[in-house]
């Protein structure tokens, strides 16, 4: 690995790459996106600011955690482009999301506890699924293993759960499982 200078106020793509550990190809993928930014040397070159190494070290850890990167770029978005992002700024950020990553790992649980049990799939086939899901009720309420899917209807303790449209809200069966009302 070679060392680049503590003072070096830009990176060549390869010296970002190299420092952060992400591709080359997945650093252009992020500029594409827009998620970071570079200047244009006169020979074309790509130049990053040296904060540029802590963006990329942000948006790796949100996506290893599941944050989409719409999101992630709505977030970088919010942050200075002439300094170097805080620790105040990444704690703002990170308590933005909070909410939606218990969401997450409460789905996550319960996709790990109820992975035996009827998902909702609408196959009738396993024992249990005319207990869990008589009259194939799940089926009318569209395609796929309705119980495990976390775009439907996330889990919720009180309200219109997010991503539960507020006319509609949800519906609980007698077994505990979480899924839109019809509309």
């Amino acid at each position: 690995m070679t060392k680049v200078a503590w003072n070096t106020k830009e990176l060549s793509v390869g010296q970002l790459a190299e420092r952060s550990g992400v591709a080359v190809s997945a650093l252009h993928f992020y500029e594409a996106k827009g998620l970071i930014k570079s200047r244009r040397t006169a020979g074309n070159q790509r130049r990053y600011h040296r904060d540029t190494l802590r963006r990329v070290a942000f948006i790796r850890l949100a996506q290893r955690i599941g944050i989409p990167l719409k999101t992630i770029k709505d977030a970088l978005s919010e942050l200075p482009d002439e300094r170097t992002p805080t620790r105040a700024d990444w704690a703002r950020l990170s308590a933005a999301w909070r909410g939606e990553l218990d969401d997450r790992i409460e789905q996550l649980q319960r996709l790990r506890d109820d992975l035996t049990d009827c998902i909702g799939c609408g196959c009738l086939s396993l024992d249990r699924c005319p207990v869990a899901n008589p009259q194939d009720r799940l089926g009318d309420e569209g395609p796929g293993a309705r119980r495990i899917d976390t775009q439907l209807c996330p889990p919720h303790t009180s309200g219109v759960p997010a991503g539960c449209a507020p006319e509609t809200g949800c519906v609980s069966s007698p077994d505990g499982a979480t899924f839109p009302a019809a509309s």
